[in-house]
């Protein structure tokens, strides 16, 4: 057996140490580690006598099961990529990124079934009736034999599609090291023990969602699996199911603190919310600190192209609750292993200026796939370009400013949406903001303003510019709004500010 610890062998571990710990808990009952051990044996045989073998593709296309996750380990223990999709992926987009991504084999959820349509790409589903073989008759038909492949930290595990919010997604190759840093920063971060009860409310072809519960299998702990975020369902596990942390973005944290069951219970287990994947207003983050009452983590990063970045943890908290407001709109400090720096173009800018999020860590990919040009423009000797503009002050914490796509140039000042969208969220009336930058034939650009109001508020623009003229210079202020029912958020909640751009 190879000397170095491979991520296929979390499972085998547990299943060694802890074979009867709750590996998975569902709505209808849960599996140990020693059976999710045995499952994924039998599919792990049964996908190599159908010709998946190291190095091999195998795609995902459904919404989160443990079944998802034992695909996921097959592939680790056979040493294939896998490829979680974006089930939100309309037939066309569906069609692309299976070309691009050349899968030796698709595993589908049944209400996805219709839309795939490649000749000649086999199929497994994991609902009865969907695909060429049921994942079911994988099991019934494979051996509890440990194919026990030979991989090295520099192969590949998982080729993982961007969010597409600047434009086509691009295709981030994962290593083993990749893998392996990710879930230890995660575990580190968040103080992960083997009596954690975890649940991620991100879906697992997103890589939070994806590393939490890899991140489980790793330590140990037990993981909630429900098919997708249904927010009275989180509620009555946060307040009576014995979770002790949750992975929430800030949407859904809002989405909860709506829910009649949160504003009613109290959350005896629960030990830390963390939260991540877009930026959290303060005004949000202060209603959640009161009515949850436990501890909170900001996990701030590029996961796909370069996992955990910083980190603001439940001592930053308590202390922003203890009088140092500012730091709620902190994203924290560097994270475990990683080295960060602000850059102008590769060039370090010192503190209180504005930069570029730049990282060195295990946990940054190898490249896009077949994309030497796109790959060069954000890696240079192990440095990645994460497109997120920061300031550091004098202790040490960052604060965010935005995507450096998004920076607004209006009269020749740079103008960053994260300092616009807290302003505004602050104002009774808003509930949630996207700023960006409109053309102006004067100006060259403007600040541009879309708004999500509170339940039966009005938008008095004179007034809302008023607020803003006494927290902002005057060139922020937005000069034009526009009033939506809902902004328009990838999977991992970040607002679709391209989308807003071409909307008006």
């Amino acid at each position: 057996m190879p000397a170095n610890l491979r991520m296929a062998d979390w499972i085998r571990v547990q299943a060694r140490d802890v074979p009867h710990a709750r590996c998975f808990v569902t709505g209808t009952g849960h599996r140990t580690f020693a059976e999710v051990d045995a499952r994924v044996n039998r599919v792990a045989t049964q996908l190599a006598r159908r010709g998946v073998a190291k190095g091999d593709r195998v795609a995902l296309f459904a919404t989160d099961s443990p079944e998802y996750v034992e695909t996921l380990l097959a592939c680790l223990k056979l040493g294939a990529v896998f490829v979680p999709l974006n089930f939100r992926l309309a037939a066309p987009e569906l069609a692309a990124v299976l070309r691009r991504a050349a899968p030796k084999v698709l595993f589908l959820g049944g209400r996805y079934a219709d839309l795939v349509d490649l000749p000649g790409l086999p199929t497994v589903g994991y609902d009865a009736g969907a695909g060429d073989v049921s994942y079911e008759e994988l099991v019934e038909q494979g051996d509890d034999v440990d194919p026990d492949v030979a991989v090295d930290d520099a192969d590949p595990v998982c080729l993982a599609f961007t969010s597409g919010t600047t434009g086509t997604p691009k295709a981030a190759v994962h290593s083993q090291r990749f893998g392996k840093h990710l879930a230890a920063t995660t575990v580190v971060a968040a103080g992960l023990t083997r009596e954690t009860f975890h649940y991620s409310a991100a879906p697992y072809f997103h890589i939070a969602g994806m590393y939490w519960l890899l991140s489980g299998i790793a330590r140990g702990y037990t993981s909630l699996v429900l098919p997708q975020f249904d927010p009275p369902t989180v509620a009555r596990w946060m307040a009576s199911g014995g979770l002790t942390q949750v992975f929430l973005v800030p949407t859904m944290i809002d989405t909860l603190l709506a829910d009649p069951l949160v504003a009613a219970s109290e959350f005896p287990d629960l030990r830390t919310i963390v939260y991540g994947g877009s930026p959290m207003s303060p005004a949000l983050l202060r209603r959640a600190m009161d009515r949850f009452g436990c501890d909170f983590v900001n996990a701030f990063g590029a996961g796909t192209e370069a996992g955990i970045q910083t980190i603001l943890g439940p001592e930053d908290h308590r202390r922003a609750a203890a009088g140092h407001e500012h730091l709620l709109g902190s994203i924290g400090k560097p994270a475990f292993g990683v080295d960060l720096r602000l850059c102008d173009e590769w060039r370090a800018v010192p503190d209180g200026e504005v930069g570029e999020i730049t990282t060195r860590a295990d946990a940054v990919m190898d490249g896009y796939l077949d994309a030497p040009e796109a790959t060069a423009e954000v890696l240079r000797d192990g440095w990645f370009r994460s497109g997120d503009m920061a300031r550091r002050d004098g202790e040490g914490y960052l604060y965010l400013e935005g995507r450096k796509k998004d920076m607004i140039i209006r009269g020749g000042e740079n103008i960053y949406p994260v300092e616009i969208e807290d302003v505004l969220v602050a104002h009774r009336a808003v509930r949630d903001a996207a700023v960006v930058g409109a053309p102006d034939a004067h100006w060259g650009e403007t600040v541009r303003a879309h708004v999500v109001l509170e339940p039966g508020a009005d938008l008095d623009e004179a007034a809302v510019r008023e607020h803003c003229r006494a927290h902002l210079a005057g060139y922020k202020v937005p000069a034009l709004f526009v009033v939506h029912d809902d902004l328009p958020r990838n999977a991992s909640g970040k607002v679709l500010k391209r989308v807003l751009r071409e909307s008006s």
